[in-house]
């Protein structure tokens, strides 16, 4: 079938047949649409063009056309027409090219610049005249509002399945799920005990730090899952030790929503997540899973380990308890520029960095020789005697 708007300037130039689908699943599932799409060579054929001057890009199967970041085929497909070497682009529906207005009316500017025609199987635009690209606009609009109506449709769903506390998370190491889906505790006891453990260490010690020093010094590992899911033994370092204790299904809680996308997104268009704190979760249903401690002690463990972090300007934190003879650390401040104190070492000797305002020896500290102590402010600083040194 032929169309008026196919002239020579177009057949001199080679026609690209655009593929894509939006899921891997959907490739192996839709074999339907995938032959459609690939069908499309008998349309170019149909407008006038030979066999030989026809290509077809698949590059983009199993890809979403919500962005264009990660769709080397349509990058590929933009360039050549921007350098005249496409007279026309094929696809089945608008969809397949792009779900955004923002990758699609910049793909009309330059097939409208370099007069490439765009056929679905509707019929065949000139994106370089009024109306061929109001009805591409209006064909991306529609295509664009279609995704984020699916995108609701599928968020409301799951939101209420999470709601009930049903939905099919991921479970964390020592909970498992039963043939008829019912969430247990892992029948290894051995990962029981190391668990609990785990919890009971960390009650006694208060530090994520001395919980992984006590479990490497008596040789005992952590069970952790591999990328397949399997169960595995592991040496104890500090991160999956802090993952265990912050994590609420070990309370018995089903959580959804604790994190949410940074403000920037990171290269490649993936945005990356950040925690959101506790009373910002979006959906917390308790009792749930059978619990290796219970909400109230969970909630404890949070609040030393949060404290434990030794950021005292950003988030008024004490830090972790350490050996020594101060008695107020992370608990004193100055009162005249309101710094906190803190201990530093240099070389041979301690600074403690205190409120002058304060008495001598308010700190626990004896008089020491190799031990000053003074302020941020540099108003006044106190040798081990006591005398003003300024």
């Amino acid at each position: 079938m032929k169309s008026e708007l196919v002239k020579p300037t177009h057949l001199a130039r080679r026609a690209v047949v655009y593929v894509r689908q939006s899921t891997p699943h959907q490739v192996v599932s839709n074999q339907e649409s995938l032959r459609l799409q690939y069908a499309l060579r008998q349309r170019a054929r149909e407008l006038g063009w030979h066999d030989a001057d026809i290509d077809v890009i698949d590059a983009d199967l199993g890809l979403s056309a919500a962005s264009a970041a990660k769709r080397n085929g349509f990058k590929e497909l933009v360039g050549r027409v921007g350098l005249s070497e496409i007279g026309l682009i094929l696809s089945i529906d608008v969809t397949r090219l792009a779900r955004n207005c923002s990758d699609w009316y910049p793909l009309l500017d330059i097939c409208g610049l370099r007069g490439c025609l765009i056929a679905d199987r509707d019929g065949v635009y000139d994106p370089g005249s009024a109306n061929g690209r109001l009805l591409l606009g209006l064909k991306g609009t529609i295509s664009e509002l279609e995704l984020h109506t699916i995108r609701s449709r599928l968020t409301a769903g799951l939101l209420a399945k999470a709601e009930r506390g049903e939905l099919a998370l991921m479970l964390p190491v020592g909970l498992v799920r039963d043939p008829s889906g019912v969430v247990v505790k892992d029948p290894d006891l051995d990962v029981q005990e190391r668990l609990e453990l785990v919890f009971q260490t960390f009650l006694k010690f208060r530090t994520v730090a001395k919980v992984m020093r006590m479990l490497n010094d008596r040789g005992l590992a952590l069970p952790r899952r591999d990328r397949h899911g399997e169960l595995r033994w592991a040496r104890v370092t500090v991160s999956p030790v802090a993952a265990i204790l912050k994590n609420p299904a070990y309370a018995g809680a089903f959580v959804y929503g604790r994190t949410r996308p940074r403000a920037t997104a990171c290269e490649g268009g993936s945005p990356a997540k950040v925690a959101r704190p506790i009373d910002e979760w979006r959906i917390v249903v308790k009792d749930r899973y059978p619990p290796y401690i219970d909400w109230p002690t969970y909630g404890n463990i949070r609040d030393v380990v949060r404290d434990n972090r030794a950021e005292y300007m950003r988030i008024k934190t004490r830090g972790a308890p350490r050996n020594g003879e101060l008695l107020l650390h992370g608990i004193v401040w100055c009162g005249r520029c309101g710094h906190k104190m803190y201990v530093r070492y240099q070389r041979w000797r301690r600074v403690c960095v205190q409120s002058p305002a304060l008495p001598h020896g308010l700190a626990g500290l004896p008089a020491h020789p190799r031990f000053t102590r003074g302020c941020r402010c540099g108003r006044r600083i106190l040798d081990g005697a006591g005398a003003c040194r300024d």
